[in-house]
């Protein structure tokens, strides 16, 4: 069994993608020990998800309103639970994510407001 309190809460940091259409990308975001321990050994370091990409693919297609939020998952969380997550229930995923999460990118799209004078 594994022990929580030994686990480094930064193996549980996902970038997290979606929009109107639903879950598009989940990526675990690596260690930063992971890289620096991989480049000392020379080998290949895990691979960061393109978040600039994601941002650009976001800006581009506003019609689809994109939603990039990057969180840190209780330990033993892995990107299936996320994509498992998104298909049982995504507005409730969707709102979990916004508020656990660290908002990146948001084009969300609001619910027309009426001022009433």
């Amino acid at each position: 069994m594994i022990n929580q309190e030994d686990e480094d809460p930064r193996d549980s940091v996902f970038a997290i993608m979606w929009d109107c259409h639903g879950l598009e990308a989940v990526a675990r975001v690596p260690n930063p020990a992971d890289t620096t321990f991989a480049l000392l050994r020379g080998t290949e370091p895990p691979r960061a998800p393109n978040i600039m990409h994601w941002s650009m693919r976001a800006r581009y297609n506003n019609q689809r309103h994109y939603e990039i939020y990057v969180i840190t998952a209780q330990p033993g969380i892995t990107e299936d639970d996320i994509r498992d997550m998104f298909q049982a229930d995504p507005q409730t995923a969707a709102n979990t994510i916004r508020r656990i999460g660290h908002k990146h990118y948001s084009d969300r799209q609001e619910p027309n407001r009426t001022v009433i004078t």
